[in-house]
Parts: C-alpha cells; structure tokens; sequence
C-alpha cells in the first residue's frame, strides 16, 4: 500500500522542531520508534488518538488454547495479506538519512514491519521482532512468512476471498485483522512445523511475553552510545520502550519525544512535540548540521 506524503509542519511545530533541533545539534541521537510512525504507510496505529480499543492476542491465550490459535492464524491470514503491501512512508526514509549521515547511534524500533530496513537503515533492532517470520515453539526452527502464506492458502483455498467479503473490520499494527465471519474463522485449518509438527507462532513478542535479552542488551548499548534520545511515534505504554526513555534521562541525557497524544514517558521528556511524525521527522532529517 502506498505511503502518505506527510502536510509540511505548521508553524506552532515548526518553531518547537526549531528547539528540538538545537538541542540535538552536536549530539548523535538514539532513536526509538512506534506505531505512530507507521501510520502515513497505511498501518494503524494501537494507541493513537481515535483508534479503536483492541484485544490484541495474548502469549497466554495463544499457547494453551487450540481454539485461540486457530482464531488468531486466521485473521492473521487475512492482515498479511494486506499489510505485506506496505511501502516505507518520509519518515522512514528520514530516519535511514540520518543512519547515513551519521547522526544516529542507531534505531530501536517497537514495530515488526520491517519499514526501517526497507527504507535502508542497518543499524536497527527490531525490538518486538518481525512479522516477516515464523517460529515453532516446539523445535525452534524459524521459516518465512512468504512461505506460510503459501502454505496457509493451500489448506484454506479461497479463505481470503471468502473473508473479505464476510466484512474486513479493520487491520492492526501486527497483521492481526478482524473478520466478522465465525463460521469462517472455525473452519480454518492451521499450518504446523513442517520439520517437527509442532506449533508455529508469529516471530514477534505478544503482549505478556518477555523481549529477549540480547534486542534490550543491545539497545541500551544503542542509548549509551548516544548524546540524546529521540522518541518518534510512541506512546511508551508498555515498559518494553519506556525503561530506555528513562535510562537516557538518569544518565542526563537530553529525551525528545514527537507523539501524537500523550505518552508515559512525558515526565521525562527535555521537550515534548504533539505532531505528526514523518513530518517531523523529514524536517529534522534536513535541518540537522552534521557532527
């Protein structure tokens, strides 16, 4: 799906990215991410102003309930369809220009759509993984989500033409979609692991499952190698994104957050910026002086 091009900032935000500019001037920045930034690329957001309240699945519920994987893969189907066509929107790219000139330490991102690489950054953690893979929870092996797709079509031939026109409520930040059709949703055959048979999941972290060490290990390395923090399109609700924020400012180091809506990390923030995110982002990308 193609991405938005972003309004020009207004002028209340231009002179706050005046200031924010400033005080990142001299400083390599770390910068973290959110759905917020993913928007402009047709990708919705789970927190931000008018957004829909979501029951996103589980860990939990995923692992101990047949049923719940069943529902889960299939709407899943459905969400990989459509967001599987996103295309990296200008704040993406910013970010990658800013990677390349060399004034980021490096990018920790909270979303699993990949955006940041296909934008052309390298330095990035992909904080609560990929939607682009699949684990097995049994054997540990991980394989391709192009390749479920395939599979899935196969054992459900018609599936996504049928849950389509049942009624596609709406899209989620992690491929997750809701089809009003139970009956549908029921009849779904879920694929296994191809190597061992056991249960595949979604190579990315549900809600009530721990961020592996090494992603947090390296993105605190990421903060401590930067002068300043940078928050872009999060709403730091979950501890996953917010213990970085506050890492940053108990070692003194100037946080900068551009969010639409408020976030946990406020408190914190040097300077806080109600406003789009690309837009932002693309004028900081150009304004700021090299190092």
């Amino acid at each position: 799906m193609p991405a938005v091009s972003p309004a020009a900032p207004s002028d209340r935000d231009l002179e706050a990215l005046k200031r924010i500019r400033d005080l990142l001037a001299g400083k390599r920045i770390a910068l973290l991410t959110g759905a917020g930034l993913s928007t402009d690329s047709g990708i919705p957001d789970y927190r931000g102003p008018g957004s829909l309240p979501r029951s996103p699945m589980t860990y939990q519920e995923f692992v101990r309930d047949a049923a719940s994987r069943q529902r889960y893969w299939a709407r899943n189907h459905v969400g990989w369809s459509h967001l599987r066509h996103a295309d990296p929107n200008p704040g993406h790219r910013a970010a990658a220009e800013m990677e390349r000139r060399g004034l980021l330490s490096g990018v920790i991102t909270q979303n699993v759509d990949r955006l940041h690489e296909d934008a052309g950054s390298f330095n990035v953690v992909d904080l609560h993984g990929r939607y682009d893979q699949v684990v097995c929870l049994d054997c540990g092996r991980t394989y391709s989500r192009h390749l479920l797709a395939a599979v899935l079509e196969e054992l459900n031939p018609g599936f996504l033409e049928q849950a389509t026109q049942s009624g596609l409520v709406e899209m989620a930040p992690d491929a997750d979609a809701t089809v009003e059709d139970r009956a549908l949703i029921s009849s779904f055959v879920v694929a296994v692991c191809p190597a061992c048979g056991g249960t595949l999941k979604p190579d990315f972290v549900y809600f009530g499952e721990n961020v592996p060490k090494d992603r947090v290990e390296r993105s605190y390395a990421i903060v401590d190698d930067a002068g300043a923090m940078l928050v872009a399109g999060s709403s730091l609700t979950v501890m996953s994104g917010l213990r970085f924020v506050r890492h940053a400012a108990k070692d003194g180091k100037p946080v900068v957050i551009i969010n639409r809506g408020e976030t946990r990390g406020d408190d914190r923030a040097t300077i806080k910026l109600d406003a789009g995110v690309s837009e932002s982002l693309t004028w900081l990308a150009a304004e700021l002086p090299p190092l």
